[in-house]
Formats: structure tokens, sequence, C-alpha cells
């Protein structure tokens, strides 16, 4: 809509020129051509007027990120991208509360060398190019210093692309496909990998319930359950296992009477089904209902408590790989749990810890940094070490990938039981990356 000429129009010339834009070519109040070439004073006004110009526009630009050796700013913006909406909005719910508890906690304690965090949330609504859209935004717009995301490992590995790129950091909480961090020396997770979480499911089934003949269902357009299929079919058959059948499906199907069918009459021990939980909920309902008694072993992914609408006892005698146990009786996961249902008055999940820590993973790695250079954080991150979290000690291999046991959790009257602790194998151990966090060649 345009307007009659009038101050305001000034005003709007002056922030045209202090964003960087080109003034429009009109009638409006200030144009230069009406000052005479012989009017020294205005000459000298104006000459002043640009070095004020100028020094905001530096100010601007050193806001968000500080200049190398200068410290920190007031201000630390940490963007922030997960599924608020979408198939699996529980994801970002949790990991959000946890992201927002460890963040108003450091704040109320000074924050980072006294500045203040200030959080900018992006839905990616369980999009992988909508991530990469709001990641971009996050990082050449919002110019945010890290990254906090996402969950999903598809989402994660196109967000990884841009943070790479861009020589941004970028700390995923959950995302366990391990293509994420191989993205570059700029991405870093606080989670176990799928090749350890597959190899732990294996070693849960073959020897502590001793079965040996396994059915595999995965969702072959989901990066993350792919990843876990692989592993664990190769834990299992190295474990002395048979992997009889396996079958596929895709995220929203309705109806899996079909390759539950071939199950059933393949006879096996327990079914592996690396999905989330939405499909995952389904996938079991209907497997009771064909009269399939055996039990479902899943990863992280179903820790949600969507997973349960379907059906409490369809879940029973179910098993999964996960990150933390509320059973834990450690005072320092004990104390995340009160303050966690003080806020938001819930019980944390496994990616609610998880976002807790890796929050807190970052903001510990910038106060060593006690810098906003996306270099200096990323050293400060490689070279986080026997960090106290949530989930477990956290130690950051020459991957970036933290190397950490995984709990094994079972499924009963709506609700997860702590049943066992799997510690990674001495190949898994971690490795001490060199200055810049890069894996060896």
């Amino acid at each position: 809509m345009n307007s009659s000429p009038s101050s305001a129009n000034c005003w709007g010339c002056w922030n045209n020129l202090r964003c960087g834009r080109r003034l429009p070519h009109t009638g409006s109040a200030l144009r230069l051509s009406v000052l005479p070439p012989s009017f020294g004073l205005w000459r000298l006004i104006w000459c002043w007027l640009v070095l004020v110009v100028l020094v905001s526009v530096a100010g601007c630009e050193r806001k968000g990120r500080a200049a190398v050796g200068d410290g920190l700013p007031p201000v630390l913006k940490i963007g922030v991208y997960m599924p608020m909406t979408g198939d699996t909005a529980t994801f970002g719910t949790s990991s959000m509360g946890g992201i927002r508890l460890a963040t108003e906690q450091r704040n109320a304690a000074g924050g980072i060398r006294g500045s203040r965090i200030e959080l900018i949330l992006e839905d990616d609504r369980g999009q992988p190019e909508e991530a990469k859209t709001v990641v971009t935004r996050l990082v050449t717009r919002e110019k945010v210093i890290a990254v906090l995301g996402e969950v999903g490992s598809a989402r994660s590995i196109v967000a990884a692309s841009v943070c790479q790129q861009k020589r941004v950091p970028m700390l995923t909480p959950s995302s366990t496909n391990e293509k994420v961090t191989r993205k570059g020396d700029f991405i870093f997770r606080v989670c176990f990998i799928d090749p350890f979480q597959g190899e732990a499911a294996a070693k849960f089934a073959v020897q502590d319930l001793k079965l040996r003949r396994a059915a595999i269902i995965t969702d072959v357009k989901n990066d993350y359950s792919v990843g876990l299929t692989k592993s664990f079919r190769e834990s299992f058959t190295r474990l002395g296992g048979t992997v009889v059948i396996e079958k596929n499906y895709q995220a929203g199907d309705a109806s899996f009477n079909a390759q539950l069918t071939g199950i059933r009459e393949a006879g096996v021990d327990f079914i592996y089904a690396p999905g989330y939980y939405g499909d995952v909920g389904q996938i079991i309902k209907q497997a009771r209902e064909l009269g399939i008694r055996v039990p479902f072993i899943g990863g992280d992914g179903w820790d949600s408590p969507d997973l349960w609408r379907g059906g409490k006892e369809a879940l029973d005698g179910c098993f999964i790989t996960n990150h933390y146990s509320v059973d834990n009786p450690d005072p320092r996961v004990q104390a995340f749990i009160a303050a966690y249902r003080q806020r938001y008055g819930d019980t944390p999940d496994a990616l609610a810890a998880l976002a807790y820590d890796g929050a807190q993973v970052l903001y510990a790695a910038i106060e060593r940094a006690n810098s906003t250079d996306g270099e200096k954080i990323r050293d400060a991150l490689a070279a986080t070490r026997d960090f106290p979290g949530v989930t477990g000690t956290i130690s950051l291999d020459a991957n970036r990938n933290a190397v950490k046991p995984a709990v094994i959790l079972e499924l009963r009257d709506g609700s997860y039981h702590y049943r066992t602790t799997i510690h990674p194998s001495s190949d898994q151990e971690t490795e001490v990356p060199n200055v810049h966090g890069q894996a060896p060649r």
C-alpha cells in the first residue's frame, strides 16, 4: 500500500539504509539532490549521519555472532528444529521440553558467562525438505551460533548438510543413524548410534531371551528403520540367530495383514520392528488380532505416549532398546525427573532426557570456547569428555558420536519397566579425536 509523502517516509529511507537496501528513487522527503553542492554544513551533517549508519550496521552484524576472540555477546541465539506437528509430533514435544528446561535452568544460574540463551524454534513438521528449509533460515537469516535437532534421522541428515556447509555446529540429541555425523566435522550427537542399538537388541534376544528365529518388519522409506534393520540382522546372524523372513511397509500404511500373515506362517520366535511409534502400535495390534503371540522387539522410536493407543494389552511382553530409564536411582536422574514433572506435570521420556543432555553439552562447550565462532565451538564440542548426563556419562569419539550403554525396557501394564543394560563391545570404545574433532581417514 502506498502512502503520501511525510516525515515517516524519511525514517523509512533511513531504515532502508541501515538494513543495507538501496533507497527507492521516489519523490519522498529525503533526496540527496536537494542539497546544494556549496552548502558545507549540510555536507558535514551528511557525513556524520553516514558514519552513524555504518556503526549501526556493524553493531547489527555483531549482535548474533560476536567476532572471533571477542568473547560472548549479551544474547546467544541457539536454533532448534523439531517436528512440533505431523506424524511424529510427540518427538518434538518431548525434545523441546528437555531443551527448554535445560535452557531455563542455565539462564537462571547466570546463563553462559553472563550471556542469556535465546532459543529460536522452527517446526519442520516431520518432513526432510522442510527441515532443510527451516535450518537454512536459522543459520542464514537468524544468524544462530549453533543448532539443536532433530530426532528423526532423515531430517537430521539433510539439515546436517546445511550446517556443515555454513560451518555452524549442529548437535542432534537423538538421531541414531550413523550417516548423520558423517556429514562433516561440525555435526555431533549425544546418543548411541544404530550399529550399537541393533547389536544391543540382537544380544538381548539371543543371550537373555534365548530366541533364535526372527522375523523383521521394516519401514523402507525411513533411514532410521532401514539402518536398524541392517545392524540387527548382521549382529543377530553373527550371534547364531536366523532371520527367517523379512517384510516391508511404508509409514502411514493402514493395513499390515499381508505382511503379518506371512510372518505368522513362518513360525518365528519373535519379531523385530524398528519403526516409529505410530505405525508400530498398529502393527502389533493387528498382529495380536491375527493370533500372533510372540514378543516384538523395537528401538527408541517406540518411545512415545501415543504408542499405547493401539492397546496396552497388545504391547505386554514386548521390549525396546532405549537411552535411559526412569527407574534409575541415580540422584542426577531423579533430580531431572522431579524438575521436569514440576515444570510440565508429566514424566520425561528418553527423548526429553537426551534433549536435556544435548542442550547442556552444547552450553558447556560454548562456555569453554568463550566465543560464538563456529570453529571454536566445534572444537570445544569435540573435546567433550566424561560429561555427567542424565542418560549416562557422555564422551564423544573421533566420529563425534557418544559411546554409551543401552537399556532394555519391558512394556507392561501401560508403562516401561527396566530389564537390563547392554554395554558397547570393545571395538566401539571411545577414540581420541584430533584437534578439529574429525574422524581419522
